[in-house]
């Protein structure tokens, strides 16, 4: 988990960005030193709480392991699992994450909504890694 990213649980779980008081720029993840946008001359970066919903805009499955800073066990067998870059319109960005346990390529198409979830990126014995996963609306397993 990265502190800072996201909060809260169920309906009330958010990603969690800047945006910049002077030209309205919506930074994920979150910027905390200065306004990332060329035109502007640079604002205050306030803590801004993304859209929880979007449209997919594109997805892949990731059939290999990705390097790090990517947390897993070398020694377990990779699973693949399904990415998706889903566009938030008001915030007008587009955020990548895993889809949620069980939401395949099969299951997703170009511009059907979707909602921003907790998830588990890895766990062992000490530690649970969790992160932001993407559900279509409507699925609540």
């Amino acid at each position: 988990m990265v502190a800072g990213w996201f909060s809260g649980d169920g309906e009330d779980f958010r990603l969690i960005g800047t945006r910049c008081s002077a030209c309205t720029s919506v930074f994920f993840p979150r910027e905390d030193t200065h306004c990332r946008n060329p035109s502007c001359r640079g604002g205050e970066l306030e803590e801004f709480h993304l859209c929880p919903r979007g449209r997919v805009w594109s997805f892949t499955d990731s059939r290999y392991r990705p390097p790090s800073p990517y947390v897993s066990d070398p020694e377990l067998p990779w699973e693949p699992c399904t990415l998706i870059a889903v566009e938030l319109e008001s915030e007008r960005l587009v955020v990548l994450g895993q889809a949620a346990p069980g939401v395949t390529v099969a299951d997703l198409t170009v511009g059907m909504e979707v909602e921003v979830v907790p998830g588990v990126l890895h766990e062992d014995a000490e530690t649970t890694w969790t992160t932001w996963q993407w559900r279509p609306t409507g699925v609540t397993a």
